[in-house]
Formats: structure tokens, sequence, C-alpha cells
């Protein structure tokens, strides 16, 4: 008699088990084999369109990338996946312990009962768990996307192309907005991605804005006082706000009514990155590979405290604020160059699975990195852009020495310059080689290939006389 009863008490024991691997792997067949049936129908729809749904997803993610973005980057679809996530993980717990109540645990044995419940709550517990979690990187994404991407208005490609101002600026209580420590003009095709870097320099001066701007009112001859250079006019904003009262960074906007009077460009959009959240950001995704040439002098002037050797180097993020920064032992155009390194380092190295790899940390440090006026609806569009970016050869202009005069700059032949940069002429078929009359000539330093006995500065091809390589190249990659 007791061997049936232990038989018997085994078998309703394997029977409990059962049903919590059936609510495991196919939710909703438990009900549907014991108990109710309606509700596992339910469930069992629900878990098929998930499966449907994740399938697609999956799918769409590996060859639709413009819709996998929209939907990473639309507030409303987030908001949607994340209440979504949140019900499946009660509706799984849910689950889980009805299956229990199915197994009628008190008719188990004890030592059993005690299994199956153990069991029962780490499977249940760890699901909804991770459903939870889920559902926590999402909103985490969705106020990365709202906190970061305020803009309101879209403004549409000139003539072809997108121009998007990168500032650097430092995020002190006296700096931030106020001192630009860098600008750059991001051209962008707005089909291709085929991206060119227009650097300027921070003491650039005596130049125009735009005709009708509110500078060009106060300027009329340009900006020609003996400490007017370019990284000043967001501190000329700061001290005359009442001109730019609609605007809700005036030293943002007086930047780039300075750029477009220099460069002639359209300006879209600016994006401001606070150099201490680009070093956190740097830190997040676990360093950036840089091929540092020379030591780089870690301090400023007169007061160095370190060096980064030379070599092929992972560099944490204040080891690279300090390469992007350094200009101790080198000039500004140097760093400059750097600085264009670094942003196609970043660029190739910053993968969707480093993303993911790293993405709470990525969320945290993004949320103080900058503020831009993109709005949320465009965010997917300059994503997929990036992504084609990503497989062509990034191209520079950098408006400095010897090309630019940065005192008293030609204002038209920048222009012509910017023309070619991102219109460049196509290439004429280079002739048969018929010997040494007929042998190509070798490659210059714009084509971005240094020469092998090509001056050194700070860690960049060429030097001040001569111009930098990665400052005016259309092959940034191969620059550095």
């Amino acid at each position: 008699m007791r061997s049936i009863e232990e038989r018997a008490a085994r078998v309703r024991f394997r029977r409990a088990l059962a049903l919590m691997a059936m609510t495991l792997i196919a939710p909703g067949s438990a009900q549907l084999a014991a108990g109710d049936r309606r509700v596992g129908r339910i469930a069992l729809r629900v878990w098929i369109l998930v499966l449907t749904g994740g399938f697609l997803s999956l799918v769409v993610a590996v060859f639709w990338h413009e819709l996998a973005f929209w939907a990473a980057t639309t507030p409303s679809m987030l908001l949607a996946l994340r209440l979504a996530l949140i019900a499946a993980a009660v509706g799984w717990v849910y689950l889980f312990f009805d299956a229990w109540r199915i197994s009628q645990p008190l008719t188990l044995a004890l030592g059993h009962r005690r299994a199956a419940v153990s069991v029962t709550g780490v499977v249940a517990l760890g699901m909804s768990a991770v459903l939870l979690f889920s559902a926590h990187l999402v909103g985490v994404q969705r106020g990365l996307v709202m906190a970061m991407f305020a803009g309101n208005s879209v403004s549409d490609a000139a003539d072809g192309r997108y121009n998007v101002l990168l500032i650097g600026a430092d995020s002190g209580v006296t700096r931030w907005g106020l001192r630009t420590d860098s600008m750059t003009v991001a051209s962008i095709d707005a089909k291709t991605g085929k991206t060119v870097l227009i650097g300027l320099p921070r003491n650039m001066m005596n130049f125009p804005f735009p005709k009708g701007s509110i500078l060009a009112k106060q300027w009329p001859h340009g900006y020609n006082c003996s400490t007017c250079e370019l990284n000043s006019l967001s501190t000329y904003a700061a001290d005359h706000k009442a001109l730019f009262g609609s605007f809700d960074q005036p030293g943002v906007e007086a930047t780039m009514e300075g750029i477009e009077g220099i460069t002639g460009l359209k300006i879209n959009y600016y994006a401001m990155i606070n150099m201490p959240g680009f070093r956190d950001l740097a830190d997040a995704i676990g360093g950036v590979t840089i091929n540092v040439r020379q030591p780089i002098a870690i301090g400023k002037t007169g007061a160095v405290t370190g060096w980064i050797k030379p070599g092929v180097k992972k560099l944490t993020g204040e080891q690279l604020l300090w390469y992007s920064r350094s200009r101790a032992t080198s000039d500004d155009y140097s760093r400059m160059a750097r600085q264009k390194c670094v942003m196609n380092a970043m660029l190739h190295q910053v993968s969707p699975a480093t993303v993911m790899k790293h993405f709470g940390k990525i969320a945290k440090a993004s949320a103080a990195l900058f503020t831009t006026d993109i709005p949320t609806s465009e965010v997917d569009h300059f994503a997929q852009l990036a992504l084609k970016a990503k497989s062509q050869k990034i191209s520079t202009l950098s408006l400095v020495p010897p090309l630019v005069n940065t005192s008293n700059p030609k204002i038209k032949t920048i222009r012509r310059a910017i023309d070619a940069a991102i219109a460049p002429a196509p290439k004429a078929s280079a002739p048969k080689s018929t010997g040494a009359k007929g042998a190509a000539k070798k490659p210059s330093a714009s084509t971005g290939t240094a020469p092998t006995k090509d001056v050194m500065t700070e860690g960049s091809y060429g030097s001040l006389k001569t111009g930098y390589v990665a400052n005016q190249t259309d092959d940034l990659a191969g620059a550095c």
C-alpha cells in the first residue's frame, strides 16, 4: 500500500513540475490542459502574437533599419512597449501561480510541495524580473529620447544636405553655453549620408553675419573689434539677452549666425556637447581605441601632470578628453585635427552591440552629454544617415592656416573651398602609365595618406606651417 502511495505522490509531483514547465515554454498551455481553458486560449494566443512580433522585430532590425530606429526613438511606441512588458510580467506570474493551484499542492507530499514551491517561485520571479528590467530599459530609452531631443521644429535639407553644428563646451556654472571650446559643422548628404566635417577655429575674426540676422543689425560691417573672436559670440549673446528673447539658447543662436556668415551654409540643427559628459560617455562604452602617434600632454601649459604614451591604445574617458583638448606642447589647429580623429573613432567603434552591452551607462552619460534642437521625429532619420556614413570615408575641411588667415579671412575663398569639399568635381580617369613620364603622382596630404617623412606635431601629421592632414582630407580614417 505504501509503495502505491509513493508512486502516486511522485506522479502528482511530476504533474506539478510539468504544468510549471508548460507555463514556462508556452504560457497558457497548462490552463488549456487542466484548468480554465478560456484563460489558456487567451494566453496562448497572446504568446503566439509575442513570438510572431519578436520574429518580425528581428527581421526588421536586420533588414529595415529605418523602421527599427523609428520604433526605438518614438516616445509613444516606447511607452506602449513598456506597458506591454509590465503587463506581460504580471500576466506570466499569474499563470505560474495558477498552474501551481491547478497542480493541487495540498495533495503533494511535504518534501515535493516544498520543492515545487521553490521551483515555481524562482522561475516565476526570474521571468518577471527579466520582463520588468526590460521595461525599465525601455523607460530609460524613452526618457532619454524625450530629454535629449526636445526640438519643436523640423528643418528641411538645404541643397540636398543637412548641416549640423557640433559645439564642444565646458559644463562649469559660468561656462556652459558661454564659451565654446570647439566648433565643427557636419555637412551630411541627405540621401547617402556622406559626411564632410568643417572645422572652425575659435579665434577667427573679422567675419560677416547673414543678411537680416540679429547680429547683422548689430554689426553691419562684420564682427570686427579687437576682441571679436568666433568663440566670444556666446558671451556677447549672454550679455545682450534682450536681442535673443525668443531663443532658449542665445549663445548657440549667436554662434550659428556667425558660422552661417562665414560658411554660407544654412545650419539646420545644433548639438552642444558637454565635454565632461563626453568623458563619461567614453567610459560608458568601455573606452575608445586611438592610434596615439606621439606623447600627448595631460594638463595645461606649464602644468603638465603626465603623458599619454604612443601606440594603439584604448583610452579612458579622461585620457580621451585630454587627447582631444591638449595643446600644452602644440597649437589649436593640431588639437582640431585630433578632435576629428576622435569623432571618426567613435563613429566606427560605437556599434549597436556596444550600445546594448552598456545601455544603462550610456543612457546615464548621454543624458548629461549634450543638448540639441533636433526634434524627436527626426532622430530615426539621422540615425539612419549615421549608419550610412559609417560605411563611407569621412572628408574634412578646416578653416585654418595655411588655407585661411584666421585674423583676416577671405570669405569668398572659404566658401569656394566649402563648395569644393561638399560637392567635389568628378575625378578624371588616370592615364595609363607608359614609363617615367606617365607615372602617377604620389597622393598628397589632402587625400589622407601622410607621406612617410611628413612632419608630425603632437600626434597629428603635418605642422602649423604646412597644415595638418586630418584637417583637410578625403579620408579621415587614413589621416589618423
